[in-house]
């Protein structure tokens, strides 16, 4: 704790918000047909990827690429759950990472972010946003099956996040200003409360004990001993790669967004490096991670957007508040590590996964879309994103960016103007 001190709100959000973690296993159960304690495991394999970023100098809270999730479960079910499942998802894994890496070493990256025009930014973060809404409210999603537990914590989820009113409230009433300091949880404990209250989730079945990760039984379900992929799984997997990494693409952006904003507006007490090619690096290697000792659905994303945002949120209202912003981000998720290790919270957890699951990505579906508006300074921009976002949404990310790219050269660039430019220029 020499570089980031230890921050007692991101530890108390951290014992709560993990249960986002534990989400992924249900999705490792039924896609890569794995046992529960075998899916746990490689919970902890995430968690030590989580702990990377702000140890390796990135300023974002690590998380999934989030809203890939549904177009990366629909490659999955190609395959059938168990070796040939796997081996896929190491395929597209390993892929993404790199992705990552090669911008990243390269350096191609931050001229990638920098040279991409706005509406077509816009769009990105626009169709992202809308994706993670349509996963969770069409039928047969987590919404329509549990709409008072998950509605409620949506409504109060967005109201002490967004609201203006709460902003206010929280200046007056010091209650207000203590549970604002949490961010998702209040909203998140409601959710399991009334959950329990019209019985939407059953009543956990609470374990005492030390959470021992079976790290020995889940080494028969990685590519050393099911197989690795084969040339045809990697052409398989190389259209939802690209889908994957343009969304995280606009990940970066939001990230980026966020921590800019909060380290030029509130704290020229701190020089905070957001090196877009570091992060891209950092992001390229938790995904090899993830590729050979825990393939992983949620993939390993630069930003867990929600976490981030309250970090930041708390990081503008100076050192007393927060030394560093590394300290709010690198405690959140050593914090998360350790809560893995205890039983009584686990145990307590594993029927709310879903609420946790939905509540990140329903915020997630938010900030998206106010960072995509924010992009946008023109009306024909609006329309090319909003074109753009809906094909993305409804198609995919490659077709999405290919109807993006086209509107831009067609509606926003003029030839004539500059034809006519060059002319008078020559004359």
């Amino acid at each position: 704790f020499i570089h980031y001190k230890w921050e007692s709100v991101e530890f108390v959000q951290a014992l709560i918000l993990f249960v986002v973690s534990l989400a992924m296993i249900p999705l490792l159960e039924k896609y890569l047909g794995l046992p529960y304690d075998i899916a746990l495991a490689y919970v902890f394999i995430c968690g030590i990827g989580f702990m990377l970023p702000a140890l390796l100098g990135v300023p974002m809270v690590p998380g999934w690429i989030t809203p890939a999730i549904p177009v990366v479960l629909m490659f999955l079910s190609q395959f059938e759950p168990g070796p040939d499942a796997i081996k896929a998802l190491v395929a597209l894994q390993l892929l993404v990472a790199a992705i990552f890496l090669f911008l990243g070493i390269t350096k191609l990256s931050s001229k990638v972010v920098n040279n991409v025009p706005s509406s077509i930014k816009a769009g990105i973060l626009l169709g992202a946003g809308v994706a993670a809404y349509m996963g969770e409210l069409k039928v047969g999603g987590r919404i329509p099956k549990t709409p008072i537990a998950i509605g409620i914590g949506s409504f109060i989820c967005f109201y002490m996040l967004f609201s203006v009113s709460f902003q206010r409230i929280k200046e007056k009433n010091r209650i207000a200003a203590i549970l604002g300091k949490y961010g998702m949880v209040p909203a998140m404990v409601l959710a399991i409360v009334i959950g329990m209250i019209v019985k939407e989730y059953p009543l956990p079945d609470i374990q005492i004990g030390i959470t021992i990760p079976q790290f020995g039984k889940m080494w028969h379900y990685l590519p050393f001993v099911v197989g690795f992929p084969d040339a045809e799984m990697f052409i398989k997997a190389i259209p939802t790669a690209i889908i994957a990494y343009i969304i995280a693409f606009g990940d970066v952006i939001v990230g980026t967004v966020l921590v800019k904003a909060a380290c030029e507006e509130s704290r020229s007490d701190e020089k905070v490096d957001i090196d877009i090619d570091r992060i891209h690096v950092v992001t390229g290697i938790r995904n090899v991670l993830h590729s050979f000792f825990a393939p992983y659905p949620g993939l390993a994303g630069p930003i867990w957007t929600a976490v981030t945002a309250t970090v930041a949120d708390r990081y503008r209202h100076g050192r007393a508040a927060m030394d560093s912003i590394f300290s709010g981000s690198g405690t959140f998720w050593v914090a998360g590590f350790l809560a893995l290790f205890v039983l009584p919270l686990v145990s307590f957890f594993k029927p709310f996964l879903a609420i946790g699951l939905s509540l990140t990505l329903i915020v997630t579906g938010y900030l998206c879309i106010i960072t995509a508006f924010k992009q946008i300074t023109k009306p024909v921009e609006l329309g090319v994103a909003g074109t753009m976002a809906i094909v993305l949404a409804v198609h995919g990310a490659a077709w999405g960016l290919g109807v993006g790219i086209a509107l831009h050269i067609f509606l926003e660039r003029s030839f004539l103007k500059a034809r006519t430019e060059q002319a008078l220029t020559q004359a």
